[in-house]
């Protein structure tokens, strides 16, 4: 057999390997990153509702506590060397490498008593938390049928803010206690106990042995994102997450401190309003699937982001002075930006995860954290400028929501359509294979 043969031969294979099957140990593949989605989604909401009090622990006023942020947002350098690592060596220890260390790092965080030791483990929780959710986006993709892939990334949004939803419970009961912030990541390290059972549970991607078998994995560079026939693709996708997560990084930041801190709401009823408002909105995520399968990803992406915007300038410019019930005004824009937010979040993760070959798939979502960097640090280090001179954190995380408006409208300009299309058709695999 020649040479050509055998990797015609080898080709058809791997084609063989990858088509993804409902069976008993696939769905126990699905649930137990499911379950990871949870703990994750707990562990990333933690400073978002502890805020007011880290704030109170470390001195910090708004400004403070906004650089604060800025500094761990330097987390996505280790998030991108991460990600391109579940390329080189696999999704499945990127996962289980990933629920060995957050827990860990929870308790050096736990255990901080000054600014400085809190950021690097925080530094490092951030970089293992985020690889780690984009390692599950990305194994959804690759092990969802071409039918489902939103309806999986669905399912792993709704894990995660469930998560989350536990977290807004915690919070005011601790304060009501007299306990400190600090339970939440004590909390949080027992993650370490679900480690042997999800480590049995979760194999490695089919789609990711084949395209080592071939060889790409060794033969990909994490800047073959650039490549000619991926190079619109990547800047365009680089330029919207830019603009996107400015506005998002400082919606979904502050969103409790402004209910507590600026609205004035007691802690109880700023969690009332989270986890009410937030499981209403949970219909983001099934609504947002169900939209990219019929509209497709492109449309619904572009269509949601301005009711992203809308939503999030109506929460933090609100409620007016002498609104009777400040609490149901903030529970309407908190729905409404959340809903909106959760179903462009299932789109766009379908999208970029099926716009890109296995080799690359969770590279891409490295340069998202590159770029998630750069934007984390410029929306609270904006914060930190300007709400001095504008009259306070809740109007300039208004004024950056604006930025959705461009970035969808660039999507929807820019990005090809990949509904109904199998990962190697939109990803343009063979052409990447024959370029390497």
């Amino acid at each position: 057999m020649n040479r050509e043969n055998r990797t015609e031969a080898r080709l058809q294979s791997a084609e063989e390997l990858v088509v993804p099957n409902e069976t008993p140990a696939s769905r126990a593949t699905l649930r137990a990153m499911i379950v990871l989605l949870y703990y994750q989604g707990f562990v990333i909401s933690i400073n978002g509702f502890a805020s007011p009090w880290i704030a109170k622990s470390f001195g910090l006023d708004q400004a403070g506590i906004a650089r604060l942020f800025a500094w761990i947002g330097l987390s996505a350098l280790g998030t991108f060397w991460l990600s391109r690592m579940a390329d080189r060596l696999g999704r499945r220890r990127l996962l289980v490498s990933g629920l060995g260390a957050v827990p860990i790092c929870a308790m050096g965080a736990a255990l901080s008593t000054n600014v400085a030791s809190f950021i690097v483990f925080e530094v490092v929780l951030y970089a293992f938390l985020n690889a780690t959710i984009a390692g599950c986006i990305v194994m959804f993709a690759e092990q969802m049928p071409t039918d489902r892939r939103a309806e999986g990334q669905s399912y792993g949004g709704l894990a995660s803010a469930m998560g989350g939803g536990v977290c807004a419970l915690m919070m005011p009961a601790l304060v009501a206690h007299g306990l400190s912030w600090r339970w939440l990541l004590w909390i949080a390290t027992g993650g370490i106990v679900l480690l042997p059972t999800l480590a049995r549970a979760i194999p490695e991607s089919a789609r990711w042995q084949s395209s080592a078998s071939l060889g790409m994995q060794d033969r990909a560079r994490f800047y073959d994102v650039f490549q000619p026939v991926y190079r619109k693709r990547t800047l365009t996708l680089i330029t919207t997450s830019l603009m996107s997560t400015v506005a998002v990084v400082a919606i979904l930041t502050w969103g409790y401190f402004h209910m507590v801190t600026v609205a004035k709401l007691s802690p109880a009823s700023a969690s009332a309003i989270t986890i009410v408002a937030g499981g209403v909105a949970l219909v983001g995520f099934p609504a947002g699937a169900r939209s990219a399968e019929y509209f497709g990803r492109v449309p619904t992406v572009t269509a949601l982001g301005p009711l992203i915007a809308a939503g999030a300038v109506f929460f933090y410019w609100g409620p007016p002075a002498h609104f009777a019930v400040p609490a149901l005004w903030l529970g309407i824009g908190y729905c409404w930006m959340l809903a909106t937010a959760n179903a462009s979040g299932v789109a766009s993760n379908a999208a970029v995860t099926e716009l890109f070959p296995t080799a690359l798939r969770a590279t891409i979502m490295g340069w998202f954290a590159i770029t998630g960097t750069v934007a984390s640090i410029t929306a609270q280090a904006a914060i930190s400028v300007l709400a001095p001179r504008m009259g306070g954190l809740s109007m300039v995380v208004g004024a950056l929501s604006i930025l959705l408006v461009p970035s969808a409208m660039l999507f929807g300009l820019m990005i090809d359509e990949t509904r109904g299309l199998s990962l190697e058709d939109s990803s343009s695999e063979d052409s990447f294979r024959s370029a390497s």
